[in-house]
């Protein structure tokens, strides 16, 4: 789903490539059709969310660490599950709380594409969803996103242990300094890794919900996220929109240039 096509461009090797318009071309768009109003879109919800998502991690954590033992070494490994799965916990019952309002948020972003007005306020996207779809309306997409924040839960805490432990030598004068930013640059590294998750779950929630951007000709009607899935792998499209910059179409789209 573009709203412009893609020009061609070579790499720094000559090589031919489609280039997709990045994050500032699309803003410039939105901003011409809509307005500097256009680009906050969806912010409502967004802002609904964040506010529960912060409570709920507080209560959460609250209660998680009553019930946990404190009592292994400061960098072993037992620690770094235990950590992490309260974590896991945490983040789980934090998405289940506040994705009802990530699928609004992106319907409401998603209107764009067809014009839309179907889905406005919080109240009466909750009232549209409902009426349409019931309680499962507000859940499309959850499984993809709870599965992609879990592995990268994991993923970061363990390779920073690792790296921490086995990597930085004690005997280097900027060793704590280094494992202090370890951490950082994993979630960097691994959010890449667990970006598709993020895109299939919010194509789900805009798909088949009356909205244009969510049927044909601009996305198939996804029966499950599975499917979802399997078509963007097998269109190449799993990293789609994971660049500001830069953004090429994958290579089994080059073919009508190459002849």
């Amino acid at each position: 789903m573009n709203l412009f096509p893609p020009t061609v461009g070579t790499t720094m090797f000559g090589r031919r490539v489609l280039y997709l318009p990045g994050f500032f071309s699309y803003a410039h768009h939105i901003v011409k059709v809509d307005g500097k109003k256009g680009l906050f879109r969806g912010l409502s919800p967004r802002l609904v969310s964040s506010a529960i998502s912060t409570v709920v991690r507080s209560k959460v954590k609250q209660q998680v660490e009553l019930l946990s033992k404190k009592d292994e070494a400061q960098n072993s490994l037992r620690k770094v599950f235990r950590e992490t799965s309260q974590e896991m916990i945490i983040q789980c019952l934090s998405r289940v709380a506040t994705h009802p309002f990530h699928v609004m948020s992106v319907r409401c972003m998603a209107q764009f594409v067809g014009r839309e007005v179907k889905y406005g306020g919080i109240f009466s996207c909750i009232i549209k969803i409902f009426k349409e779809e019931g309680v499962a309306g507000f859940y499309v997409g959850l499984v993809p996103h709870v599965v992609g924040e879990v592995l990268f839960l994991w993923c970061c805490n363990l390779l920073a242990h690792f790296i921490n432990t086995y990597v930085v030598d004690e005997s280097f004068s900027q060793a704590s300094a280094v494992r202090s930013y370890t951490k950082f640059v994993m979630g960097i590294a691994v959010s890449v890794l667990t970006y598709p998750f993020m895109l299939v779950a919010d194509l789900m929630a805009v798909s088949n919900c009356g909205l244009a951007a969510g049927l044909p000709p601009h996305s198939p009607v996804f029966k499950s996220w599975l499917h979802c899935w399997t078509h963007l792998s097998h269109k190449g499209h799993l990293f789609r929109g994971s660049s500001f910059f830069f953004r090429r179409v994958p290579v089994t789209s080059l073919s009508s240039i190459e002849d």
